[in-house]
């Protein structure tokens, strides 16, 4: 594909050499000519000598650049050149360039077209410096010439550029680079040593001329200045190759592997100045090959594939790390000529090579972690038979999309189930009845319109959730011809079963959630099957399920696996002051909340051995969680957690909860653990066990509802009880009520009797506040301080705080400063009746 490119770059190349001789040959005719001449001024021979060797010199002493495949050197000719020029007629420095430029070939045994060029351009470059000083009228070996230094500079500039003008657009058509690239390549190093070589060569022309028997010492001058720069510009380029290897490896940490690739071609020719690189790639048994050069990657695919390539030197190197692990590929440079690298570059290779190597397995291993993931994520929201959306990807996409439907339209959920499907797996076997799931769940996707989502609940269990609706009314005309779709016989190796479904379809209103929604699908859906109907629409009036009985864990399996709840705290508060001390967390579903003083019936739906564990660790984790949050804020509040019955019979649970201590770093005497009166009072060895070991552990134990129950003083003082709470019946009944007004003030007097605290829950008044105050009752929490709000809000409502005061969600019952008759059933009796949650 590259092959008329080539051509026509090897044509102009040999026009240029051609026009270089045919202008070194007009010069040498016209020195001759002059040489001949009867005015010309022959040299001695031992000026002649001293030339010609100066000049030699000036050529062996050279900086090579290498271009690719390509050597461009940088000389000091033209110092030489110039010295001659001012010591000798132009005509004589001609001839002597050009007897200097056939030996200089000789000794290097240059090709043909090299040693031809090579001649050309030395005796060009003379011509053209013999002109500029004729132009400016400098006569050779004047004493007095030194005054024109500008003529010297006119010629030096003179020769750089014809120079320039004639190597620089040899060497880009020789690498098949652009010449505007080649011009300013290194250009900076370049500018540097044609200014110092300037100076030097005028500095050096004046002494010559003031004293001719210095010449001899010239050559010997231009050596020392040559190792000097030489020195130096290996320094600097070692430098700068040290720079761009670690921008180049850096620019390598990449996740992406085509970016890495990509950018490995690339910066591999720009830091090795290669004409073509190579990445060589293998992925198990499979080979990729990328081809480029510092513009870009030209080739990517198979090897196979790729164009012969015209590089006439390669040097490769493996993709490997640094400890010697197995090769993922290789790495090669080509260049169009003969390149040896030196033992930096070498030593550079190699490094860069297993950065590139190390770059790849991390994009490799980034690119294997995102598939997994991926499929982990496909896995878990797709069922494994159908591929079809499961019941966890339903209700969060479905919740999504009703937080939004003001967008969206109408939506409603059609629930279906395959009538008959039993008789199928025991008459046919579970192969033939995975058969008709399979074909049910296509003909599903089918008959879906854009936007809707398909699901598999489970077993013979399909939802449609409906998202574009244009009216409610529509719903049941769609989910009609959708069950209508499943209404075919299915072929069965032969065989023609017949499919039927029943359908229930419940449109979205305001306020149902996505559970909720499945729920009155699902009541839908047995009315259908009851009525004998293919589809019925949710109606309210022929709902009687319960919230409540739908609650239990066996009706909504998903309740603990899929956290269809939530938890909430409701900050309690010193009665006195109004200080938050504690927060106890109730959790509450999201669907169909409890009531807000009711915890204990979702503890109930969950007291189970299925659910239990799972359910209490996630609750005690949400509010450890919380805590520590709480208390890296500033506000350093021990959560109280309602203890499920069933957990007191587990003599594991004590472990499980100090493990969960430990792992959110609280102490344990930052949980308070809430128990029910009937079972913490039980006889059963291993409820004390239990109790105990909480206990020894520094978790405080509170007695929940007290006045429910009818234990005696002596039986609470055998538990170790942090606190006893005044269930909120009492409390709410305190000013119309003499028996619960007499339960409360039993309680407080219990509280002090056993000395533990009393926190009354339910209080909704400042009136309730100061009686429970004065009775004696250290705290409270009810509607009067706040509602159960999620932590996040809490802890907003703590930094706001009242009055200005963080901390304090309600005014102190007291004026700062005033006088307080403190009443007999708050007097100490010999104890501090501070609140024991607060720190000593």
């Amino acid at each position: 594909m590259n092959q008329p490119g080539n051509a026509w770059a090897d044509r102009q190349l040999r026009r240029l050499v051609t026009l270089a001789a045919v202008s070194a040959i007009v010069a040498l005719t016209w020195a001759v000519h002059r040489a001949i001449q009867p005015d010309s001024r022959t040299p001695t021979v031992a000026t002649m000598m001293t030339l010609t060797v100066l000049i030699s010199v000036s050529r062996i002493a050279y900086v090579r650049l290498r271009v690719g495949g390509t050597h461009q050197a940088t000389s000091w000719n033209c110092f030489g050149i110039l010295i001659a020029l001012a010591t000798i007629e132009s005509h004589w420095v001609v001839l002597c360039v050009f007897v200097s430029s056939i030996v200089y070939g000789a000794v290097l045994r240059l090709a043909a077209l090299r040693f031809l060029f090579s001649i050309a351009k030395e005796v060009v470059l003379a011509a053209a410096g013999s002109a500029a000083l004729a132009l400016t009228h400098f006569s050779a070996g004047d004493p007095q010439s030194w005054r024109l230094i500008g003529s010297l500079l006119c010629a030096y500039v003179t020769m750089e550029l014809v120079g320039d003008l004639l190597v620089v657009p040899v060497v880009a058509l020789a690498s098949r680079t652009p010449i505007i690239q080649r011009f300013t390549d290194k250009l900076d190093i370049r500018l540097m040593l044609v200014a110092a070589q300037t100076v030097l060569a005028i500095g050096t022309v004046v002494l010559v001329l003031m004293t001719p028997s210095l010449l001899v010492a010239v050559p010997g001058l231009v050596l020392s200045l040559h190792l000097w720069s030489a020195s130096r510009l290996r320094s600097r380029a070692e430098r700068e190759a040290w720079q761009q290897l670690a921008t180049t490896t850096e620019g390598l940490n990449d996740v992406d592997l085509d970016a890495v690739l990509t950018l490995g071609v690339i910066r591999a020719a720009e830091l090795f100045s290669a004409d073509e690189v190579e990445i060589a790639y293998r992925d198990g048994e499979t080979t990729r090959l990328l081809r480029g050069d510092s513009r870009g990657v030209h080739h990517d695919g198979p090897p196979e594939t790729v164009a012969p390539t015209e590089a006439r030197d390669s040097i490769a190197v493996p993709l490997s790390g640094p400890h010697d692990g197995p090769e993922i590929g290789e790495l090669r440079l080509r260049f169009r000529g003969k390149v040896t690298l030196s033992e930096r570059e070498r030593y550079t290779l190699r490094t860069f090579a297993s950065a590139l190597c190390t770059a790849l397995r991390n994009a490799a291993a980034y690119a294997e972690l995102e598939r997994v993931a991926a499929a982990h994520a496909h896995a878990a929201a797709h069922d494994p038979l159908t591929g079809l959306t499961n019941r966890r990807a339903l209700l969060d996409q479905g919740a999504k999309l009703l937080g939004q439907r003001h967008t969206h339209g109408v939506m409603a959920l059609l629930l279906i189930d395959l009538d008959h499907f039993k008789e199928v797996n025991d008459t046919l076997g579970h192969a033939a009845g995975d058969q008709v799931i399979i074909a049910a769940a296509q003909r599903l996707r089918a008959a879906a319109g854009t936007g809707d989502i398909v699901a598999r609940l489970g077993g013979d269990e399909f939802a449609v959730l409906l998202t574009q609706l244009p009216a409610p009314a529509i719903a049941s005309n769609r989910a009609a011809q959708i069950v209508d779709a499943l209404h075919h016989p299915v072929d069965i190796e032969g065989m023609q079963v017949a499919m039927e479904a029943s359908g229930g379809v419940a449109v979205a209103t305001g306020t149902s959630g996505m559970v909720e929604l499945l729920r009155r699908a699902d009541v839908a859906m047995y009315q259908a099957k009851r009525a004998g109907d293919r589809v019925a629409v949710y109606s309210r009036r022929r709902d009687t399920s319960e919230v409540g009985r739908r609650t239990r864990g066996g009706e909504r399996p998903g309740l603990v696996a899929d956290q269809e709840f939530s938890v909430l705290f409701q900050p309690i508060v010193d009665l006195a002051d109004g200080q938050v001390v504690a927060a106890e967390a109730l959790v509450r579903l999201k669907d169909f909340p409890t009531p807000a003083d009711d915890p204990a019936g979702l503890l109930e739906a969950v007291d189970r051995p299925s659910l239990l564990p799972q359910f209490q660790d996630i609750v005690l984790d949400l509010a450890l969680l919380a805590a520590a949050d709480w208390r890296e804020a500033g506000f350093d509040l021990p959560v109280s957690v309602n203890i499920a019955p069933r957990s007191l019979l587990d003599p594991r649970f004590p472990a499980a909860v100090i493990t969960r201590l430990r792992t959110h770093d609280i102490a344990p005497e930052r949980l308070i653990l809430e128990l029910t009166e009937s079972l913490a009072l039980t006889p059963l060895d291993v409820v004390q066990d239990v109790l105990g070991q909480l206990r020894a552990a520094g978790v405080k134990l509170t007695l929940d509802d007290v006045g429910h129950g009818s234990a005696s003083l002596a039986v609470l003082s055998q538990l170790p009880l942090y606190e006893l709470k005044i269930g909120p019946e009492f409390v709410r009944g305190m000013a119309s009520s003499a028996e619960a007004a007499t339960v409360v003030r039993s309680a407080v007097e219990l509280g002090r009797s056993l000395k533990v605290a009393v926190v009354a829950t339910g209080v909704e008044t400042e009136a309730q506040r100061r009686v429970l105050w004065e009775l004696g009752c250290a705290a409270g929490q009810g509607h009067l301080f706040a509602r159960p709000m999620a932590a996040s809000r809490l802890l907003a409502a703590l930094h706001r705080g009242t009055h200005g005061r963080p901390g304090l969600l309600a005014s102190p019952l007291h004026d700062e400063g005033a006088v307080i008759r403190i009443p007999t059933a708050r007097r100490p009796t010999g104890r501090n009746p501070r609140l024991p949650h607060l720190p000593a």
